[in-house]
């Protein structure tokens, strides 16, 4: 399923039916090292039927690993949902307070820059666009 998911996420970016795909997500019952941890994955640790963690690389630049918490008794804490072609949404938006100071939202897949981020928000191609 997961090679059938990504064949049809490549077909429809090829076509410009979606935008370009930033984040893809892939379910671990591990919290990955940052040697497993690659550019444009979006890991969520889960436990059972319990996801625990969302865990991927910043996407400002540094590189540093981000791990949020996604246990509904933890503060702050966020949600991620995927849809069928393995591209997260998450809520709320992420902020990194390290020297990055990157502020985005990752919606099916692709990073939008919030405008106190500092970073351009490049639009993606879609159908029509």
């Amino acid at each position: 399923m997961r090679v059938f998911s990504h064949l049809c996420r490549w077909i429809a970016e090829q076509c410009r039916l979606i935008g370009r795909t930033d984040l893809v997500t892939r379910v671990s019952p591990r919290h990955p090292t940052p040697d497993q941890l690659q550019t444009g994955s979006l890991v969520v640790v889960r436990d059972g039927a319990l996801d625990k963690w969302a865990c991927f690389r910043c996407p400002g630049g540094c590189g540093e690993k981000i791990q949020l918490s996604l246990s509904q008794a933890r503060r702050p804490r966020w949600s991620v949902r995927f849809d069928w072609l393995l591209r997260p949404t998450i809520e709320p938006s992420v902020r990194q307070l390290n020297a990055c100071g990157c502020h985005f939202w990752v919606k099916q897949g692709q990073v939008q820059w919030c405008r106190d981020s500092g970073h351009l928000q490049v639009p993606n191609r879609t159908n029509g666009a």
